[in-house]
């Protein structure tokens, strides 16, 4: 009798346990999870090797599953068990194992294959409906994906130079004159007497601004450039820097050091559409009308069909092969960015100029496509996280 009674009571103690076990110990919006799913998650958890306190992992994995659940059954979407296999294989994939391999480990580790199930299951389908219900809010431009590929191979510190320009124009006749003006403004020390200098004599844009660029890296310039910029002091001015029908000045303003700059170019890809008038008004109007009508390099294409052929040209070229005077206008754009201040053919010709994209050697390779992947997932996962937050924020969530 005694060894009944002994029995009976390990029996009873034992299915006590197990009902304890699966007992809800959340709640998330009236959707429980047990501790036999925290445990679970827990030992999956150990066998994707996670760091980390895996209680707390485990614990605010599942309360976020049980909030996807929640907007998965209001929008109606349910996977297929055929589907469903499948992406559990792809899954077990990336472990570069079969699916019953997988399951053989998991189970080995005391994880279910249902533990498995549910947790592919339920980020499989909040990853399609996160693209269903965000995805045409998501545009990645080429403009993008260029200046993500511009920042591969970034990191450590770099230059970058606040100067003031100018650039006097000199078609021949007006050579010396032009020469000797720049003579006596390369002299000057003091800031806003150069900016008026800008203002009276530049043929650039900036002249309106007294010449002043932004911050932009020293490695954006032509190789024989940096050395004369980074000799000067904050205020001092460069020699007079002979360019094809004019005269460069630059003063330097300040300096710093930053942070994950971009590697020093190895080629620079730009476009030159050349526009009949020079810098006339019909040649400036073409100009602003071709840059009304172009987004990026490969538009100007477009616009020279039908043209001659040497309307358009597109080169690749390392910094060092570019005329100077070109390599100092790209220098201040950024990729599709377009300039019309330079002249050809004594001023006859406009330089419609468009940089198409600078590239280094860790960019060397890079898929353009794999690239806007990658951003477009990013941009997907930021929405996904801002809803998921709204969805916690809302919910009612108890622990017992």
């Amino acid at each position: 009798m005694r060894f009944f009674i002994l029995a009976l009571t390990l029996i009873l103690g034992s299915q006590t346990i197990a009902q304890g076990t699966f007992q809800p110990v959340i709640t998330v919006n009236d959707r429980a999870i047990t501790g036999f799913e925290l445990d679970q998650r827990k030992r999956m958890l150990e066998v994707f090797r996670t760091s980390g306190d895996l209680d707390e992992v485990a614990r605010d994995a599942l309360i976020e599953d049980r909030l996807k659940e929640g907007a998965l059954a209001r929008a109606g979407l349910r996977m297929t068990d055929e589907s469903l296999r499948t992406a559990m294989g792809e899954f077990a994939g990336r472990a570069n194992l079969e699916l019953d391999q997988f399951l053989q480990l998991l189970g080995a580790n005391g994880v279910s294959e249902e533990t498995l199930r549910d947790f592919v299951r339920i980020g499989v389908s909040w990853r399609d409906y996160v693209r269903n219900r965000f995805g045409s809010q998501v545009t990645i431009t080429d403009a993008d994906v260029n200046r993500a590929i511009a920042q591969t191979g970034s990191g450590g510190s770099a230059i970058e130079v606040l100067l003031s320009e100018i650039i006097i124009a000199a078609p021949p006749p007006q050579a010396a004159q032009a020469m000797a003006t720049a003579q006596r403004i390369s002299q000057l020390r003091s800031t806003s007497a150069f900016e008026a200098q800008a203002r009276r004599v530049s043929a650039l844009p900036s002249k309106g601004n007294g010449g002043r660029l932004g911050w932009l890296p020293i490695t954006n310039y032509p190789a024989q450039l940096q050395s004369l910029i980074l000799g000067l002091s904050p205020g001092e001015v460069t020699a007079p820097l002979p360019i094809e029908n004019g005269v460069a000045l630059f003063q330097m303003r300040a300096i710093r050091e930053v942070q994950a700059a971009s590697l020093a170019p190895t080629a620079i890809d730009y476009a030159t559409f050349y526009l009949a008038g020079g810098q006339s008004d019909s040649g400036l109007r073409a100009a602003q009308k071709l840059a009304d009508s172009v987004d990026t390099c490969d538009d100007l294409y477009g616009q020279a069909k039908g043209l001659p052929q040497d309307v358009l040209e597109r080169q690749s070229l390392a910094p060092a092969d570019i005329p100077q005077d070109v390599a100092i206008e790209l220098a201040r754009l950024d990729t599709d960015e377009a300039s019309y201040n330079l002249t050809r053919s004594n001023g006859q010709t406009l330089m419609f100029l468009m940089l198409c994209g600078r590239t280094n050697a860790a960019t060397e390779g890079v898929n353009p496509e794999a690239v806007r992947a990658r951003l477009r997932s990013q941009r997907l996962a930021g929405f996904a996280d801002a809803l998921l937050e709204d969805l916690r924020s809302s919910a009612t969530i108890t622990t017992r």
